[in-house]
């Protein structure tokens, strides 16, 4: 009961490392997904030293359990930055209308600060006449699925220093970021049966155990009781996670690369 106690232990510590993070702020360091992982790798390994009695099973469903947080933390933040790039979008068409609407560009920051709470450096900056387009690339640093200010800084200082309306462009810069928010669907559209495919291949060891289960043998006992079933059952997980873990890789450098 002890033994599983700790591993239990072990594997809601090494849980706890891999816990989504709040989006990164000025000043905040945040540990990589990779750093995390590797710590919680490194907890379950200590745990296996130190604990005796803790079972093969016990350490390799704790990297289980490690691997599959990893995932879905992973893939929240995906989406939290899908959500971060649109809400840039918004806030750079709402601003276009409103300084077309002859709202001075003061007063646009203080409503998008308003709408979203990040952009409240920047606007602070505007009133105290610093450098606008440098706090929009800090924002755009800061803040996971941002990037996009980095393109209305540069429209914000060809403005200042070109002297042609801010509107205009403004409006360009947005009409552009639509363009590329539409690219990103299309691609996100593409990949979707790639993820569902790959979804389902992890999926089908789990078939073939109820299969085998079905005609009369007893997967379950080789693969849970036995050194051989074990290892077996450690490769396949391993390899499971990581195919899952490179789909995504390949959906995240695509979407970066539009």
């Amino acid at each position: 009961m002890t033994v599983m106690v700790l591993a239990a232990g072990c594997a809601a510590g090494a849980a706890a490392l891999l816990v989504r993070s709040p989006p990164r702020l000025a000043g905040r360091a945040r540990m990589s997904g990779r750093s995390q992982l590797a710590a919680g790798a490194a907890v379950v390994a200590l745990a296996v030293v130190l604990v005796p009695g803790l079972s093969a099973l016990s350490a390799v469903g704790a990297l289980a359990a490690l691997g599959g947080v990893a995932l879905v933390r992973r893939q929240r933040a995906r989406r939290a930055a899908a959500a971060t790039a649109a809400r840039v979008l918004e806030t750079c068409e709402a601003m276009a209308s409103e300084l077309a609407g002859g709202l001075p560009p003061g007063d646009c920051l203080d409503r998008a600060a308003r709408t979203w709470v990040p952009l409240a450096p920047v606007a602070a900056a505007f009133r105290v006449g610093a450098d606008v387009p440098s706090a929009l690339r800090a924002v755009a640093t800061e803040v996971d699925g941002a990037g996009d200010l980095r393109v209305v800084a540069a429209a914000w200082q060809v403005a200042h220093r070109t002297g042609e309306g801010l509107a205009a462009t403004v409006d360009r810069v947005a009409i552009s970021l639509r363009a590329d928010a539409g690219t990103r669907r299309v691609v996100a559209g593409e990949l979707a049966s790639a993820r569902a495919t790959a979804r389902l291949v992890a999926g089908l060891p789990i078939l073939a155990l109820l299969m085998g289960s079905g005609a009369g043998g007893d997967p379950w006992r080789f693969l849970l009781r036995t050194p051989a079933g074990l290892g077996c059952l450690a490769a396949g997980l391993a390899f499971g996670l990581a195919g899952l873990w490179w789909i995504e890789t390949i959906a995240r450098d695509a979407g970066d690369a539009t």
